[in-house]
């Protein structure tokens, strides 16, 4: 076993997969066989009874009319909830498409050339200001001298200047 194994945690036990326990598998097991016989006989009696109200010759159990109207009731109603849902999943569908084709699919809203310059400007403004970017990155501390500090509209008037500037 490798030491990646042995410092695993096991955050959970179920002792129906583990060895032994023939008792604790043998009750499980009937008790989710009696669980699903308590959904799938009821499903094919109402199923059967359903279906000989069109052919007497279908064995049922029950034959009362108000049964077979509550069914054909909950039947148009499930079919109702069926066709709503796939309406609203198709338009939903078909707006979400048009939706992307119009945002995702547009040219960029910037100029990506401008972009790069933009960077390249900014980038020779602030090495000249602040020092090279190796510098930068592995001085512990700086002080910024009150001539250095940035004007408002610095930056913008620094892109107006090399004519790269896309929020005219």
């Amino acid at each position: 076993m490798s030491k990646k194994q042995k410092n695993k945690q096991q955050l959970y036990t179920d002792e129906y997969f583990e060895k032994g326990h023939w008792l604790l598998k043998i009750r499980q097991t009937l008790m989710s066989l009696i669980g699903w016989l308590a959904v799938i006989i009821p499903i094919v009696i109402t199923v059967t009874s359903f279906w000989a109200s069109f052919n007497p010759k279908i064995p049922h159990i029950w034959s009362y009319p108000e049964g077979i109207l509550e069914i054909k009731f909950i039947g148009v109603i499930l079919l109702f909830a069926f066709v709503m849902s796939g309406i609203f999943s198709i338009s939903m569908t078909i707006i979400q498409n048009r939706k992307r084709q119009r945002l995702v699919q547009q040219w960029p809203t910037f100029n990506p050339i401008n972009q790069k310059k933009r960077e390249n400007t900014i980038d020779t403004f602030i090495d000249k200001r602040f020092g090279n970017k190796e510098f930068r990155e592995n001085v512990r501390t700086y002080n910024v001298q009150p001539e250095q500090n940035l004007d408002t509209d610095e930056i913008h008037k620094l892109y107006d200047e090399h004519h790269i500037n896309d929020l005219d």
